[in-house]
């Protein structure tokens, strides 16, 4: 699957504040996103920033019910976000800041052409508070990966990272700061990579 010649229709699922997804546009605004273009953000929290990022660029915004799951769908939930999400025809779908952990089923329906951003330097300090986790564990350099999504949590393959030097007085607020500052960067460079062929796609 390439993307070279058409737009590729890109889908951003999050839950928080929507920063990345604020990113991801700036980038598409200032023609840095290569043939990438955001089709549509769909959120789990009604009242999440990443809805008002969406509201603001007047790109597509749908509160989805998360159902009765905390970190992942149920069944029935499942295929309710499948079928949404399809209507968007998406080439690629970006989770950025999305909650849940998606299931094998969710992943095959979108040919794997899923990725997900993960605020530490993979395989280190997969999972969750993976900041304040390297953080309190003392390492000097940390910072975010890009990978596509697998079925087990931040295992996929590694398609970018961006390294962040954590120096004597730093607080976890600071390092925080300074890694999301390289996710603004890094994703919105993954996603013009993608669109534009200079890496693959996984074999569907």
């Amino acid at each position: 699957q390439t993307c070279t010649d058409a737009l590729m229709k890109t889908v951003i699922l999050g839950s928080g504040r929507g920063t990345n997804a604020e990113a991801i546009i700036r980038s598409q605004t200032n023609q840095l996103l290569g043939n990438a273009e955001v089709h549509a953000i769909f959120s789990d929290n009604e009242d999440s920033g990443i809805l008002k990022v969406a509201e603001s660029n007047n790109i597509d915004g749908y509160y989805l019910d998360g159902g009765s799951l905390k970190t992942k769908f149920d069944e029935r939930t499942e295929q309710v976000w499948i079928e949404k999400i399809m209507k968007s025809d998406p080439d690629l779908i970006v989770l950025a800041g999305f909650m849940r952990v998606l299931k094998p089923t969710f992943i095959k329906a979108f040919n794997g052409a899923i990725v997900n951003l993960h605020p530490s330097l993979l395989p280190s300090f997969k999972g969750l508070r993976a900041i304040e986790r390297a953080f309190e564990y003392g390492v000097k350099i940390s910072g975010c990966s890009v990978h596509w999504v697998s079925e087990e949590i931040d295992s996929g393959k590694i398609i970018g990272q961006a390294p962040v030097r954590i120096m004597e007085g730093d607080t976890v607020e600071m390092v925080s700061q300074k890694i999301h500052a390289a996710e603004h960067m890094l994703l919105p460079s993954v996603i013009q990579n993608l669109s534009i062929g200079a890496v693959p796609f996984p074999e569907a």
